[in-house]
């Protein structure tokens, strides 16, 4: 058996020093992995350096301190800044800054072209979650299999890990769609929150019923899966669209009576009756997905 408890660390750089940066950088030091640190703002990288870090000067001589390279910037072009006129031959770069599918596969790219490898990344935590056993935070990887699989340990150690593919802008693409899911989970959580705040109901005894509520209905995402993988939105069906567009006059309506203004329920509304009017009312309400793809348009 190997005694992997004992077995060296992969030494790593990692560029940018911020909030989920020093996160990341934190668990891997701990974990006994050699880190070189390099930040813009030097002195944000400089508390690092107590927890035995090496700090680097410029961000040339961090990427020439270990093959593995991680970026954590503030956005793509920080990324192309940073790595401007440094050497990449023979490294391996994974970028776990926030960006867009077609970033990362430029990326991705530009980083080929110098002779690096290269893994996309979306991280589904935010810095606290980063290390903390079971706090439920992982990122996405997109890219080189093979680098993924070399580096898998490293990766692991600080979150979980999903690779989702040889596409660099994968992971991208699923940290986003992830996102804009929130988003509208967001916005009728605000919603609901404005309806109630001019009553007598403290919003403490309501958050509960609320959040009740989104975890009960949550699940039919696997039936909205299952009717764009078959094409077919009417398959099981408990409220079609007809019932939901008849039923969305009664939020407007309170939405009125209570004072509250409708404009984060109507752009979705106006969708449904787009659907509706196209005489898919025995549909549920996927289909609205076919109005949003502009690829045929």
């Amino acid at each position: 058996m190997t005694d992997t408890a004992n077995a060296p660390r992969t030494p790593l750089t990692l560029l940018g020093t911020g909030a989920m940066g020093t996160a990341l950088a934190r668990v891997w030091l701990a974990a006994g992995h050699e880190v070189t640190v390099w930040n813009r703002t030097a002195a944000r990288a400089e508390p690092l350096a107590a927890e035995g870090a090496t700090v680097a000067a410029s961000a040339a001589e961090a990427v020439a301190a270990n093959r593995l390279v991680i970026a954590c910037l503030l956005d793509d072009a920080s990324v192309g800044e940073a790595l401007d006129g440094t050497s990449l031959a023979g490294r391996d770069l994974v970028n776990l800054t926030t960006g867009t599918p077609a970033q990362d596969r430029a990326r991705a790219a530009w980083a080929g072209e110098r002779g690096a490898r290269f893994l996309g990344a979306g991280i589904m935590a935010v810095p606290p979650m980063i290390g903390a056993p079971g706090s439920g935070g992982y990122v996405f990887y997109s890219g080189s299999a093979e680098l993924f699989e070399e580096h898998h340990e490293t990766l692991a150690v600080p979150s979980g890990t999903r690779y989702v593919g040889a596409d660099p802008g994968f992971a991208a693409l699923h940290d986003v769609a992830l996102l804009s899911a929130m988003s509208g989970m967001f916005a009728g959580i605000a919603h609901a929150f404005a309806l109630i705040r001019p009553e007598d109901i403290a919003p403490k005894d309501f958050a509960p019923l609320l959040v009740d509520w989104l975890t009960a209905m949550a699940p039919a995402a696997h039936q909205s899966a299952e009717g764009l993988q078959s094409g077919d939105y009417t398959r099981d069906v408990v409220s079609n669209l007809a019932m939901q567009v008849a039923g969305n006059a009664t939020l407007l309506r309170t939405a009125g009576e209570q004072r509250v203004s409708p404009e984060l329920l109507t752009p979705y509304m106006e969708l449904m009756e787009r659907r509706l009017a196209q005489g898919h009312g025995d549909e549920n309400g996927t289909g609205v997905v076919e109005l949003l793809d502009l690829r045929g348009r």
